[in-house]
């Protein structure tokens, strides 16, 4: 349900999108490619794009990089989240939040169970903060990053949506960058 009012004005955002996978390049990255063509088709730029292998330290680099820079708003990643192997998302981000954002990973999975029934519990879909920046690390299915953008961050990343929108955090951490 959307509680998005008319009259606001729309934030174009720079959002980086990270994939990680030991096996994607950009020739064959359909996850990354559903994000990065959402953000586009959204209004929103695309500020950067990377893929990592699913090693803790690569996705920490890339990440913190991105979280040094100014000029990115918001990351995206997808993939790394599972039970799998090597699946090390959440070790690799949780370190580097400020805040976690407990409900995106909890919402995101309540929606998923329509789709996917039970075998929602084994994402470990989660989002924080960090230096203004927010982050969000969605499983590596490109259904996954469809739903997760769709129902979920779309409408977060828009400053028209009412009551909240993680928009206001980031213009006042701009703001405030600018004024220090």
């Amino acid at each position: 349900m959307s509680h998005t009012p008319a009259k606001a004005e729309f934030v174009p955002l720079n959002i980086a999108v990270l994939t990680v996978s030991d096996t994607r390049s950009l020739d064959n990255d359909t996850s990354g490619q559903a994000l990065v063509d959402r953000l586009e088709a959204a209004g929103h730029c695309l500020g950067a794009r990377e893929i990592v292998k699913d090693d803790v330290y690569q996705m920490r680099a890339v990440t913190s990089r991105w979280i040094a820079d100014p000029e990115i708003h918001v990351i995206v990643s997808t993939g790394g989240t599972g039970f799998s192997g090597r699946d090390s998302t959440p070790e690799a981000m949780a370190p580097l939040f400020d805040k976690t954002i407990e409900g995106f990973g909890e919402y995101f999975r309540q929606v998923s169970a329509g789709q996917i029934g039970t075998s929602t519990i084994q994402s470990r879909a989660l989002g924080g903060l960090a230096n203004g920046t927010v982050i969000f690390c969605l499983p590596g299915s490109t259904g996954a990053c469809r739903t997760g953008w769709d129902e979920v961050i779309a409408e977060q990343l828009d400053h028209r949506h009412k009551p909240c929108n993680f928009v206001t955090l980031i213009l006042k951490h701009l703001q405030d960058q600018a004024e220090s």
